[in-house]
């Protein structure tokens, strides 16, 4: 069994590599979506290898993490794969070749590596869920899995809304309001953030298991002030202007609730 350090180091290691491998291929393909990509596959795949390499806790737990951690990065990979082959480049990306000129890839180049650091944080929680030595699968098992089925459910819904309505010729230049995003500007990172509590629920009794609460609430950052919700609605105020203004005025940021009802 390799030390925590050498598992982590090899997960790195890996992720890096195949960052760099598709840095240089977005030089010439001129679409930097292949990241988003990458780390949603990678994240997955360093968490089940992460499980596999440790060989430390009950065998239902580590088969049951290893299961969801492994479904939810292919139904996220493949979405984000879909849009990458069927879409142009990510207009965020298409923002940054423009006002960054020749820095860009050199930007792009730090992005990707910091992707696969990420990567290998967030296949973090999957390892530390994993370890917990309580026997057999608990209740606490049984509400992650619950919390990890409302969190995949409610994220695909979200997507197949959005693709829809970006896919309707007659909404081009609108703001998708119906469905989820009725009630959340952005549901998707809403169910994305929830399915890390799933982890959470599932390490109960781990010795690492601070690591999967940290991972939810770093999420939570990242998805409120980092990489998530500030460059998307940046770029949707840049391409739909006051039409999403006002969408933002009556809609939830993250969190799913009423819409608030027009004043006057």
């Amino acid at each position: 069994m390799m030390t925590t350090q050498t598992l982590f180091l090899w997960g790195w290691l890996a992720s890096a590599s195949l960052m760099l491998v598709l840095w240089v291929i977005q030089l010439f393909r001129h679409n930097a979506g292949t990241v988003d990509v990458a780390w949603a596959f990678a994240t997955a795949s360093l968490g089940i290898g992460f499980v596999i390499g440790s060989e430390v806790g009950d065998p239902e737990r580590r088969t049951l993490v290893a299961v969801l951690g492994g479904i939810w990065g292919l139904r996220l990979g493949l979405h984000l794969f879909r849009r990458l082959t069927a879409e142009a480049e990510d207009s965020r990306y298409r923002y940054l070749r423009s006002s960054l000129g020749s820095k860009a890839q050199f930007v792009f180049f730090l992005f990707f590596q910091i992707q696969a650091l990420w990567a290998v944080l967030f296949a973090a929680p999957l390892w530390a869920a994993a370890r917990s030595p309580v026997p057999g699968l608990q209740w606490h098992d049984w509400v992650g899995g619950a919390i990890w089925m409302i969190a995949i459910v409610g994220e695909s819904v979200a997507d197949a809304e959005l693709s829809r309505f970006r896919h309707d010729p007659a909404n081009r230049g609108k703001v998708c309001q119906s469905g989820l995003w009725r009630y959340s500007r952005h549901p998707n990172y809403f169910f994305e953030w929830v399915h890390w509590w799933a982890y959470v629920f599932i390490g109960i009794g781990s010795d690492w298991w601070w690591v999967t609460l940290a991972g939810a609430l770093v999420m939570a950052v990242f998805l409120l002030k980092v990489t998530g919700i500030p460059h998307t609605e940046r770029q949707a105020l840049r391409s739909r202007g006051e039409a999403y203004r006002r969408y933002m005025a009556r809609t939830s940021a993250f969190v799913p609730l009423p819409p608030k009802t027009r004043q006057g």
